[in-house]
């Protein structure tokens, strides 16, 4: 397919797919969507594609790694509607996100770091001592209750909140990512987890899986970056 398109040669759909992995109709609907530029009709009415489509092509399947397939879209429309500060700004917004995502992380590792571990035999608490403990409301922790973030049982007896150990343990790690600016859409995804995983320690793994996405993620918008750059010199 190189050679030909050096030497001017235009492109079937069909080659310009099976260079690229993809079947003839995702490259019609990449180009119905304006993903790559409007291709040139034959007298019979077929596409042809040239360099400057491959070049899309590979820009547009370099940005989806990084930036998601929704935001690679945005970013080949604004291109090939020669909108370039639009596509410039999304990819901003895409670093921004990358970037926020790693305070996320480095808020939730403090987090865990700083967690003191609870003997069971003196984890249960009811709700006004663990709030006068973390210098909060009672009516705090009863909001954090409404939005899934604590869990405690209830005496059966009383009814009173009763706060086991790892009640405590989510109530502590609530509190630190609370005073860390996190909100509680953005928190209760890491309580779930450590409460499917039985505690703290076993997300360490996870927390090298997270690290590991970031840097891959973060590889990725280079490289799309790259072929953005390629296909707008083009």
């Amino acid at each position: 397919m190189e050679r030909n398109l050096q030497d001017g040669g235009r492109l079937r759909p069909v080659d310009l797919g099976r260079a690229n992995g993809l079947s003839t109709q995702a490259i019609r609907n990449y180009e119905a969507a304006g993903i790559l530029p409007a291709a040139a009709r034959t007298p019979h009415g077929y596409r042809t594609y040239t360099r400057r489509h491959a070049q899309a092509l590979r820009a547009f399947l370099a940005l989806v790694s990084g930036h998601g397939h929704q935001t690679a879209t945005a970013i080949m429309q604004a291109v090939n509607r020669d909108a370039t500060g639009d596509a410039l700004r999304l990819i901003d917004e895409s670093h921004a996100q990358l970037l926020e995502d790693r305070r996320t992380l480095q808020a939730v590792e403090a987090a865990l770091g700083d967690l003191v571990p609870v003997p069971p035999e003196r984890g249960d608490t009811f709700v006004g001592p663990l709030a006068r403990r973390l210098g909060l409301r009672a009516a705090t922790l009863r909001k954090w209750e409404r939005a899934g973030l604590v869990q405690p049982r209830r005496d059966q007896q009383t009814g009173y909140r009763v706060y086991r150990a790892a009640d405590v343990r989510d109530a502590l790690l609530v509190h630190q990512l609370r005073r860390g600016g996190y909100r509680s859409a953005q928190i209760a995804p890491l309580i779930a987890q450590v409460r499917s995983a039985g505690g703290v320690a076993p997300l360490e793994s996870m927390l090298r899986d997270w690290h590991a996405r970031l840097a891959s993620r973060s590889r990725a918008m280079l490289t799309g970056a790259a072929a953005l750059d390629a296909y707008l010199g083009g």
